[in-house]
């Protein structure tokens, strides 16, 4: 079983476009704030200003500790043959001695920006709440480290997390892979990567807001263009950064845009959610019926009016704790927690 590329296809959306769906105004109001500091169209000048930014907002061992609850550490493991090590960043409940299920999570920053600790803080919430172990993967940049390297770095975490799951008191039956935004790409990448290698099994892989689809041309990309976070100009960048002229081309690899497989078959359960007025939209609900088309299980998630990483920026809006919820719920059904 293996996930070819696929040919060449005509653009998603010729003619006009049509009007985007609304924020919703709760959000539309934060959106507003978010505004003023980060830009909706990012070009390649801008990756050094974003870098800057990411380290200066990384959370310290005692922000992750959550006062006690957390047991964290960093650990340098082996990367891909020939490559450096990868670190991961390890959040275990504290005081619990039994086997764990555990969240192995990629940071999203489109490519280009992020470190192991972004996002994390939010995902200790749903740890904290269900009693899970949380790892989370530090893999090189684009462009500087054009794919494969990033999923091989994922993929090399992910057997070593696997290998040493005794010592690191998590259930290896119990393992979900989840990501937002690129991450959220990496980690569909990397279900079919351990699919396709006979890796590490996983039981679920949840993805937010994921960025699967490098010809950019869909109409929720026309429609969003200049609108909300993350427009088709900076997915453009994005996915230059990865995968330089070959962007948009016939021979991309699904292991770098997961919508270039030809076959989702024999993938673990999927979560995945969008919002209705952002980029990846119709990428993300096509790969969801793509996932039920080929006999697998999928929950998917449009929230009307949401824009790209709505639940981080606006924690506290509604279609936010909404948000939460549902994956909360998921998570429990999938890991009978």
């Amino acid at each position: 079983m293996t996930a070819e590329p696929t040919p060449a296809t005509p653009p998603a959306h010729t003619g006009p476009v049509p009007p985007p769906p609304p924020f919703d105004p709760e959000l539309a109001a934060a959106l507003e704030l978010v505004a003023e500091f980060l830009p909706t169209s990012l070009t390649p000048e801008v990756i050094p200003q974003l870098r800057e930014g990411a380290s200066a907002m990384r959370p310290s061992d005692e922000d992750l500790r959550r006062g006690g609850a957390f047991q964290v550490e960093e650990r340098s493991v082996p990367g891909p043959d020939g490559a450096p090590d990868v670190s991961l960043l390890i959040c275990r409940p504290a005081g619990v001695s039994a086997p764990l299920p555990a969240l192995y999570y990629i940071h999203g920053g489109g490519m280009v920006v992020g470190n192991n600790r972004m996002g994390v803080p939010e995902l200790l919430g749903w740890a904290e709440e269900l009693g899970l172990v949380v790892v989370s993967v530090e893999y090189r940049l684009a462009p500087e480290h054009p794919h494969p390297a990033p999923v091989e770095d994922c993929y090399a975490g992910l057997v070593w997390t696997a290998k040493n799951a005794d010592q690191l008191g998590i259930d290896p039956e119990r393992m979900v892979v989840t990501g937002a935004s690129a991450g959220g790409g990496l980690a569909a990448a990397l279900a079919l990567l351990v699919r396709d290698r006979g890796g590490p099994e996983l039981t679920g892989q949840l993805l937010m807001c994921p960025m699967l689809d490098d010809r950019n041309d869909s109409v929720s990309a026309h429609q969003m263009t200049g609108l909300g976070l993350w427009d088709r100009t900076a997915n453009a960048m994005g996915w230059g950064a990865l995968l330089g002229e070959a962007s948009g081309g016939p021979d991309v690899s699904p292991y770098a845009a997961p919508a270039r497989a030809t076959d989702l078959s024999g993938l673990p359960p999927a979560y995945i959610d969008v919002g209705s007025a952002e980029t990846f939209r119709d990428e993300d609900v096509a790969y969801a019926a793509r996932l039920w088309q080929a006999g697998g299980r999928a929950e998917l998630h449009v929230w009307p009016g949401g824009f790209h990483g709505f639940e981080e920026f606006a924690p506290q809006a509604q279609l936010s704790q909404d948000g939460r919820g549902a994956k909360l719920r998921w998570l429990r059904r999938l890991l009978g927690v």
